[in-house]
């Protein structure tokens, strides 16, 4: 009997000890909510943070007043105050802490502790004293770039001016003119980005990175040779279209100057860009006048229509606050301030304050811009939903970002778009092959310079420390090698006409975004064309189509809460390639072979 008791109390004794140890799974239960605890407490400074600092760069970009450093102070001081919270030492410890139990955490949770910890390289208070350096650096250097008075012929001259004199003008004195008048930026530039350089490097070196170039390629969640040997690739897979661009520009653009010599190599001013990205105003598509329909609807209309479409396909109608607060079109000529004239989307507050700084005219190239701009705030609208946590509100990577805005500003300006919005008669004969070689020498063109010249300018500045002494020279090299063309005249080192890129100075070591964004547009767009709208993808109509829209959101609404390799093989059943945009391009070869018979190729048949 008692032995009977004894071995009852015995396992009655062993059952409470038991009860009252964690298990494995209470522990992990507990950790979860620790690190949520954490990660909630964290959004909520960090959103407050980053909206004060959304505001103040918000208004260097858009009121800038020669003298007055308000704006600048302002951007600078919530710049500070944002670095030093996301850098702080505390927050890079925790971060750490947990992410060395990720296997216990859920992949949301994870996620947000990388994001945390990959935004305390760019601010670690290790070096709170770079950090602040860096960014009174940074915020001088947009003034400089912003605030910069062009001239033309001892007369103040917009941007927008030199683009169209770029475009349009025939006299080659003048267009030289207006291509000298736009680098001039760059000599006020040079010391600042030498200084960033520097600043930037060492900010990221503190937390383990080997330079900033290498900081913002691991975003990608991948290696700075990977990311080159991506771009290299895309390089290669357009050259045999490209080399026959080129040689097809050079000789067309000779006989358009009146010039009897045919250059080996591109004069910089010979192309209607200021860097030679895109040279698809060198042809115009008879029977398609998109400039003249437009000038005759006024700015406002083409911002509204962008908006329009994406009704269309389901999405909601922009903010009432996002016309009320944006800034959509050039500052008034009489204005005593000047803004940034380049087109960008902003989410201000990472929730439904979203904005859109342009500078908006009515022609074809604000047309196709205004949908492009529009694409980044639906993708804000998209991804700021209670599934996605704010510190994962942005691209399922960056090129995402671009490539969805691209490929729906590529969508606008197909004809069967053109012609459902009245902008061209449905029953209009155009020259198709014309066509597609006027979207080629925008997007083939684009892929030498973006993964070229600035991929690898970037990479040596960063990278290799490109001497300051040196950054010309290194420009124009890598300019002749991926465009093949020079510079009017010799450039010194006087110049930095790397800089007068505005990438270069507030967007840095990132170009490559664009370059694998077009190669992922041609993949979205091919997919859309032939899966869902079952029509041909160089005569496109998205609009109305819901299909298409639910497409677009299962792709958007995400946000970075998921892998984009992932997120990619899943939506369109492949993996990252140029294969859509080569498929796309493909019939132009025969053509311009033709075209170019008996004309001499400068370029090598290899890059």
């Amino acid at each position: 009997m008692m032995k009977k008791v004894a071995v009852c109390i015995l396992l009655g004794i062993i059952l409470l000890s038991c009860s009252t140890q964690p298990t494995d799974k209470q522990e992990e239960n507990s950790l979860t909510t620790e690190v949520q605890q954490y990660l909630d407490a964290y959004t909520r400074q960090f959103v407050d943070l980053y909206y004060k600092s959304s505001l103040a760069q918000w208004e260097t970009n858009t009121h800038i007043v020669e003298g007055d450093t308000t704006n600048a102070y302002q951007t600078q001081l919530t710049s500070e105050a944002l670095a030093a919270f996301t850098g702080s030492k505390e927050n890079i410890e925790k971060a750490r802490q947990y992410l060395a139990q990720s296997n216990k955490l859920d992949s949301i949770q994870v996620r947000q502790l990388r994001t945390i910890l990959y935004a305390a390289a760019n601010n670690p208070a290790t070096v709170s004293d770079v950090v602040k350096k860096r960014i009174k650096a940074e915020t001088a250097q947009t003034e400089k770039l912003f605030g910069y008075n062009f001239t033309l012929n001892g007369k103040p001259v917009t941007t927008n001016d030199i683009d169209e004199i770029l475009k349009d003008e025939k006299n080659i004195t003048r267009r030289l003119n207006a291509w000298t008048a736009s680098k001039e930026v760059g000599k006020n530039l040079k010391t600042g980005l030498t200084e960033l350089q520097q600043l930037r490097n060492k900010t990221v070196q503190a937390l383990g990175y080997k330079d900033y170039f290498s900081y913002q390629v691991s975003e990608y969640g991948i290696d700075v040779p990977e990311m080159m040997k991506i771009n290299k690739k895309l390089i290669q897979d357009v050259w045999p279209l490209y080399r026959e661009l080129h040689t097809y520009a050079r000789y067309e653009l000779a006989k358009k100057y009146g010039q009897t010599q045919v250059p080996d190599m591109l004069p910089a001013h010979w192309v209607p860009n200021r860097w030679g990205q895109d040279w698809s105003g060198m042809v115009e598509v008879e029977g398609i006048d998109l400039d003249g329909v437009l000038a005759s609807k006024g700015p406002e209309w083409l911002v509204k229509q962008a908006e329009r479409f994406y009704i269309s396909l389901g999405f909601d109608s922009l903010p009432k606050s996002f016309y009320e607060k944006s800034s959509l079109y050039p500052a008034p000529v009489e204005a005593k301030y000047k803004k940034n004239n380049h087109a960008s989307a902003w989410h201000m507050d990472l929730q439904q304050d979203v904005r859109s700084l342009m500078s908006v005219i009515p022609n074809s190239e604000w047309y196709e811009t205004t949908h492009h701009e529009l694409g980044h705030v639906y993708y804000y609208m998209s991804y700021t939903n209670p599934g996605v946590p704010p510190l994962l509100r942005s691209g399922a990577n960056r090129a995402f970002h671009e490539a969805v805005g691209s490929m729906m500003g590529l969508a606008a300006m197909q004809k069967p778009f053109l012609a459902n919005l009245q902008l061209i008669k449905p029953e209009t004969k155009t020259d198709e092959t014309q066509e597609l070689l006027k979207e080629a020498l925008n997007y083939i063109v684009f892929i030498p310079f973006s993964a070229g010249v600035m991929t690898e300018f970037e990479h040596d500045l960063y990278v290799n420390n490109l001497p300051a002494d040196q950054y010309n020279k290194r420009w124009w090299e890598l300019t002749a090698k991926y465009q093949g063309m020079i510079p009017p005249s010799p450039r010194g080192e006087e110049y930095c006409d790397a800089a007068s890129k505005t990438h270069i100075n507030d967007d840095a070591a990132q170009y490559y975004d664009y370059a694998l964004s077009y190669a992922l547009l041609f993949q979205l767009h091919d997919h859309i064309a032939t899966h869902i709208l079952k029509q041909n993808p160089k005569a496109t109509n998205y609009y109305g189509s819901k299909p298409t829209g639910d497409f677009l959101k299962q792709i958007l609404s995400p946000g970075a809460s998921r892998d984009w390799r992932e997120l990619l093989k899943e939506s369109t059943g492949k993996e990252l390639n140029a294969e859509a945009m080569l498929n796309y391009f493909q019939p132009l070869m025969v053509y311009l072979k033709e075209v170019n018979k008996g004309r001499k190729y400068t370029l090598s048949e290899n890059i």
